[in-house]
């Protein structure tokens, strides 16, 4: 039985994903925890979050989770979904500039609305995501599935051979991304039906 951590930072409502979890993994161990030594003895790690980049880190700091955050996502399968995608990067634009994890080399901008390319902000509701490069966590998920989300900010990996998925909002944004054995959505795979769950079990299937 493996261990799945998903880590409670204070910026996330964490009753889906963790009901979503359970559900793809009945027969796995699954805790919520801002503990580092939990964190750090589990198989596997799911990083959660909402709200704004500047709390988001202001939070992680406060519980003493970034160390943590960065170990694990260096040794272990690693999944990051929404604010857990974003502040995975070295900066965001939001909230006048906020310095981030700098665990993926990349930056945050938000979408832009103008006469040109009229868009509502935030980006919220079912949207498909295309398969940029073949990776098992797309296993028996459909070529443009639609996933649900909702952001005003996306990411911008400097590597562009880490975008496993794109999604169009007025553009074509990254919507998922892998760095080793890190695997990051901006969607939220526990409120995007089956596509989801099969994305979630195909992340707890790693080794």
């Amino acid at each position: 039985m493996d261990t799945i951590a998903i880590i409670d930072y204070g910026m996330s409502n964490l009753s889906s994903v963790v009901k979503a979890t359970k559900y793809v993994a009945p027969n796995e161990k699954v805790i919520i925890s801002s503990d580092s030594n939990e964190i750090n003895n589990a198989d596997k790690i799911i990083f959660p979050g909402q709200g704004a980049a500047k709390k988001c880190m202001e939070s992680i700091y406060d519980k003493n989770l970034s160390k943590v955050i960065k170990k694990s996502s260096q040794e272990k399968p690693f999944l990051g979904i929404c604010m857990g995608m974003q502040v995975l990067m070295d900066h965001s634009d939001e909230n006048s500039g906020t310095e981030c994890l700098s665990i993926i080399e990349g930056k945050v901008e938000k979408f832009k609305s103008n006469k040109n390319n009229k868009i509502k902000i935030p980006h919220m509701g079912w949207n498909k995501i295309t398969k940029k490069k073949d990776h098992p966590i797309w296993h028996k998920i459909d070529e443009q599935s639609y996933f649900y989300f909702v952001h005003s900010y996306f990411i911008k990996p400097y590597e562009e051979d880490y975008i496993l998925g794109e999604t169009n909002h007025g553009k074509d944004f990254c919507s998922v991304i892998a760095k080793d054995n890190i695997i990051a959505i901006q969607g939220h795979p526990e409120k995007s039906s089956s596509a989801g769950l099969q994305f979630l079990k195909n992340f707890i299937g790693t080794k």
